[in-house]
């Protein structure tokens, strides 16, 4: 058992237990490698008939990808750094193609690779202490790990407010927008999942009856109106300029943070948005996210966002000149490219 996963079985559940906190549970390569063999040891087991994920201790289910070490490993050698994503997008193939259902409980902060392992369950409970977010243009990418898949099945326009921004969901706003499906109190979650381990065939109604019969309001629910109209566009200079054209704090303070994002970055995911639904297959997005990632960590804007964010902490990045997108969308050679297990 590798010590930062905890994989084992409880009754009729498989368990992931995520169990690196002074890292809000963020994944490395060992993790997901962890993750992959539980769930493929798991498939074809009849003991097992659920997979329940959750983290051991502290606030955060899981706060993404270890992108410091990602990004060291770039400065020295591309190929950890690749392998790493290469790893990461078929765990979370396995689990969008897993043929037995899944229960994330997404109790802390839910950002990156943690969106990357919770959305492709069935079941996702959010809690008062869910903090949903796809930050990545922060740091110089894009809301991968299926992030254009997930996103771009939201109503109206959040999935290019949500990729620009990086906003942070509460879980009543994760519930009212259905990425997650039920919205729990934290402390009721143990015997939750007990009673699922017990009884997997009665998951939706152990869900169901555990849930808040009113989850506190969703602030966002008022923005759609103006989210709608400020982000219809796919071009970026055309979301700004109406944000800025806006009488509204919420606006100017909206406009200011996308202008502190990785210019490419946020052009690269709102051409994503464009191309996500035009994949037949969760397999062909994640080869074309693959690619994109490929591209985006050899363009400086990924280690300058990483030592602005995480390494130094000044929170002022120099990025690179907004770099014509296309390029980044062309297909690997047949040699590089991604491919499921």
């Amino acid at each position: 058992m590798y010590d930062e996963v905890r994989a084992h079985t409880d009754g009729q559940a498989g368990r992931l237990r995520l169990n690196r906190p002074r890292a809000l549970h963020s994944l490395d390569r060992g993790m997901v490698q962890a993750m992959t063999r539980a769930l493929l040891e798991w498939r074809d087991d009849p003991q097992v008939r659920i997979v329940l994920i959750d983290h051991a201790e502290g606030r955060g289910f899981c706060a993404g990808g270890d992108v410091v070490g990602i990004a060291s490993s770039v400065e020295g050698h591309e190929e950890a750094a690749r392998a790493f994503f290469f790893d990461e997008y078929r765990l979370n193939h396995l689990m969008y193609t897993y043929p037995k259902p899944g229960v994330a409980f997404m109790d802390g902060v839910t950002m990156g690779g943690g969106v990357g392992i919770s959305c492709p369950c069935r079941y996702r409970v959010a809690t008062e202490r869910t903090v949903f977010a796809m930050p990545e243009t922060t740091i110089g990418i894009f809301p991968d790990v299926g992030g254009g898949r997930y996103l771009s099945r939201l109503r109206g326009r959040l999935a290019q407010y949500l990729a620009l921004t990086g906003a942070r969901l509460n879980g009543a706003e994760c519930k009212a927008l259905r990425l997650a499906t039920h919205y729990i109190s934290s402390d009721r979650l143990g015997p939750v999942k007990e009673r699922i381990a017990a009884d997997p065939f009665r998951v939706e109604a152990i869900l169901d009856e555990a849930s808040d019969y009113m989850p506190p309001e969703a602030p966002i629910m008022a923005r759609l109106p103006l989210i709608d109209r400020c982000f219809a566009s796919d071009e970026l200079e055309q979301i700004l300029a109406c944000l800025d054209a806006e009488d509204d704090p919420w606006a100017t303070d909206t406009a200011a943070t996308i202008r502190a994002k990785s210019p490419t970055a946020c052009k690269v995911s709102l051409r994503m948005l464009v191309e996500s639904p035009k994949q037949p297959h969760f397999v062909d997005e994640m080869r074309m996210e693959y690619g994109l990632m490929v591209r985006m960590i050899r363009f400086p804007d990924f280690r300058e966002g990483v030592r602005a964010l995480l390494i130094d902490k000044d929170n002022a990045p120099a990025w690179a000149p907004a770099a014509d997108v296309a390029q980044f969308f062309t297909p690997l050679p047949a040699d590089e490219a991604w491919s499921p297990l």
